[in-house]
């Protein structure tokens, strides 16, 4: 049975290969719907150590709502996934508050209850998470969290190959490109460093409530005096 479920994981990834830029990483997202059981949203994310981020497909709004609360707190299953290189899983959101403060909040008031990061590797290179959604409390099965560990790794190597096929590349949902705009912006005009200007945005959109996307769009609308930025 083992064998029959990965075999059907990996139709599942196969019938993805043949979507178009703008299609694959939402296809990719219902497939783990699809194969991991108790799952409700999900998204594919890659990521760095410092301010990037690409959000590459979401099963949901929800599911891209979760990502990017990740991208403008600093905290998160998919953060700590990325970092470590190993799975992050909590079974129930409201009795690990203390671990991500912020985004358990956001998560809980999304309707959901637990959550499960994946790191999408090739090799010793992490190219960014898998993060799985569900509104039910209680953990992965182990047969699902292989499958969900299969999915992950496949997914890398399509990432990988698809970077490296003409015609194909790679096209992001959400791109946050804005940002890196928006934080060389407002480090070149208040003569401070990049890390700085990340931080002074995020530090703007958490007491606003917004996201850190959003507040750069403002920025580069000219919407958001620089002056609001500083200490």
């Amino acid at each position: 049975m083992d064998g029959q479920r990965r075999d059907r994981v990996r139709r599942l990834v196969a019938e993805c290969a043949g979507q178009d830029q703008d299609g694959w990483g939402r296809a990719m997202a219902l497939v783990c719907l699809r194969a991991v059981g108790g799952v409700d949203a999900a998204a594919l994310t890659l990521r760095t150590d410092s301010r990037g981020q690409e959000v590459i497909g979401t099963s949901d709004p929800r599911s891209f709502g979760l990502e990017d609360a990740q991208y403008t707190l600093g905290e998160g299953p998919g953060v700590d996934a990325f970092r470590t290189g190993g799975p992050v899983l909590v079974a129930d959101v409201a009795a690990d508050l203390g671990r991500w403060p912020a985004f358990g909040e956001a998560a809980l008031a999304a309707g959901l209850a637990a959550v499960f990061a994946f790191p999408l590797r090739v090799g010793d290179i992490r190219l960014g998470t898998l993060d799985l959604y569900s509104r039910r409390l209680g953990g992965l099965t182990a047969a699902d969290r292989v499958d969900a560990e299969l999915l992950a790794d496949l997914a890398a190597l399509a990432l990988v190959e698809r970077a490296q096929q003409p015609g194909q590349g790679l096209r992001s949902a959400v791109t946050y490109q804005d940002v890196n705009i928006a934080t060389g912006m407002l480090a070149a005009q208040l003569r401070i460093s990049l890390d700085e200007a990340f931080a002074r945005l995020r530090a703007h959109a958490f007491a606003t409530e917004r996201s850190v996307l959003a507040v750069s769009r403002d920025v580069l609308a000219r919407e958001l005096p620089l002056d609001r930025l500083v200490d």
